[in-house]
């Protein structure tokens, strides 16, 4: 049997209001569950994306003095290895976010700067604890307690969801490892002994892994995994092999290259077995290379010596402005010191990485 309910013009007036309200405020709310929020730049390794970390720790390791960063904001040396900015940089600002990402442990900055992008990194560590210890620095498992603290700070700061969002959001960036093989393995006794350079390539590739993984469980899931560099074509190691006439070191840079064909199977493993991340592997090896190899055609005058001092071995406290042969146009040379890339340099191998493994971050 079928009941009809009459209504009046009262309840029809109020019927409809209602339903006028629910399609309005639906999408509303709706809206308000899918925005995104911008994604920051956390970064963790070593003085190619150290942004100042060095400066507040007891090591000789610094570069917060001219000339580094002679052309960076107001010409000021924030202890970058650089004359100016340096990739995390680069690709932050390519993400939407800042144009400079700062340090930690720098005094001048809040958790309010941190919570739009955050350095962890630190000039002179690796993978290897023992490769940390060699310099005083800040080794990789000190910058994940760092990180976990700053995890603390951002949810008292913005709240817990809020902070949990931008932590899921981040685009984590790890450049580490050239120390390991040429400030440890092949420096320093110890290591050599205990390892053959395969043995140790699988040993620090087991820390990248658990690396990983562990910012995984803190709430990571995009993560870029950088490869070592062609660690023989620094102009450091071309001065030490003078009786080739400087030519890149081989050895090195095979090691580099062996080094880096583990790292692919590595993130498609954890790719298949970790839900939702998103980590790739950002080779710096094939653009710094192909720069180094012809620079002319990227306009670069040198790529052999570089711009600070006589651009042969002098990187860190070396690198001083009182140095009568540092170059004075910076643009010109791959390398800034011995060791590290221009502010050029850099940005191209940013451009790179954006077009290349960090591409899916910007989908």
């Amino acid at each position: 049997m079928m009941v009809i309910v009459s209504l009046s013009p009262s309840h029809k007036t109020i019927q409809c209001l209602f339903l006028l309200i629910f399609v309005v405020a639906v999408p509303v709310a709706v809206t308000s569950k899918v925005k995104k929020v911008p994604a920051i730049v956390i970064v963790f390794g070593d003085s190619s994306v150290d942004s100042g970390n060095n400066n507040r720790i007891q090591t000789i390791l610094k570069s917060n003095f001219q000339p580094y960063g002679r052309d960076f904001e107001g010409g000021y040396p924030s202890g970058r290895f650089s004359n100016g900015r340096i990739p995390p940089d680069f690709i932050s600002e390519a993400l939407g976010g800042k144009k400079t990402v700062p340090a930690y442990l720098d005094p001048r900055f809040t958790i309010k700067d941190f919570s739009t992008g955050v350095c962890f990194a630190s000039a002179g560590t690796g993978y290897d604890n023992a490769t940390s210890n060699v310099l005083k620095v800040i080794p990789l498992w000190k910058q994940l307690e760092n990180f976990k603290v700053y995890q603390k700070r951002l949810r008292q700061y913005l709240g817990f969801v809020k902070a949990n969002q931008i932590l899921r959001e981040a685009v984590y960036l790890m450049s580490i490892g050239t120390n390991d093989f040429l400030e440890n393995y092949y420096l320093v006794p110890g290591r050599s002994s205990q390892f053959s350079i395969g043995q140790y390539e699988n040993f620090l590739a087991g820390i990248a892994e658990n690396f990983v993984r562990q910012l995984y469980w803190l709430g990571g899931r995009k993560i870029s995994l950088g490869g070592l560099p062609p660690m023989g074509c620094l102009p450091l190691e071309r001065t030490s092999n003078i009786m080739t006439g400087s030519k890149c070191v081989d050895e090195y840079n095979d090691v580099a290259m062996d080094f880096n064909g583990k790292l692919p199977g590595m993130v498609l493993r954890l790719r298949k077995e970790m839900p939702g991340i998103r980590v790739v592997f950002s080779d710096t090896y094939r653009i710094l290379f192909d720069i180094i190899d012809k620079h002319a055609s990227f306009g670069f005058e040198s790529a052999a010596v570089a711009c600070c001092a006589t651009g042969l071995y002098e990187m860190g406290f070396l690198c001083n402005r009182d140095n009568p042969f540092t170059c004075t146009d910076a643009n010109k040379y791959v390398f800034w010191d011995s060791f590290h890339p221009t502010e050029r340099t850099n940005q191209l191998i940013s451009d790179y990485l954006m077009k290349t493994a960090l591409a899916e971050f910007t989908s």
